[in-house]
């Protein structure tokens, strides 16, 4: 028997050998590794001791304001959604549990 050459062709993990993993790899890609490092933050900030802006600053530098201005940019990407969907949905949820709240605070406001 001969040998067989294998190439491997772009976009198609090379492991496991079926294209449907191949968006996810390519979307997985397309994070930066602040951006794997801010969602692993979320996944378990509760960890660290003291306050989450804290240690926001220590991690990453980041004003709490500038922080959350990239998280929400973030867990809007495609990217973020492949690479964790079950955090990006729950941080999507959270994130429009409190608009709907500052809505109706305002529209409570506005009436009164």
């Amino acid at each position: 028997m001969s040998e067989m050459t294998v190439q491997q062709v772009p976009g198609v993990p090379e492991a496991s050998g079926t294209t449907a993993d191949a968006p996810a790899v390519a979307a997985e890609s397309e994070l930066s590794d602040r951006d794997r490092e801010i969602l692993a933050f979320e996944r378990q900030w509760w960890k660290y001791a003291g306050a989450k802006e804290q240690a926001v600053r220590e991690l990453f530098d980041l004003s709490a304001t500038r922080y959350y201005q990239v998280l929400n940019a973030l867990i809007d990407s495609p990217a973020a959604l492949a690479h964790d969907p079950m955090l990006v949905k729950r941080l999507r949820r959270m994130r429009s549990t409190r608009q709907r709240a500052r809505s109706a605070r305002r529209l409570s406001d506005a009436q009164g």
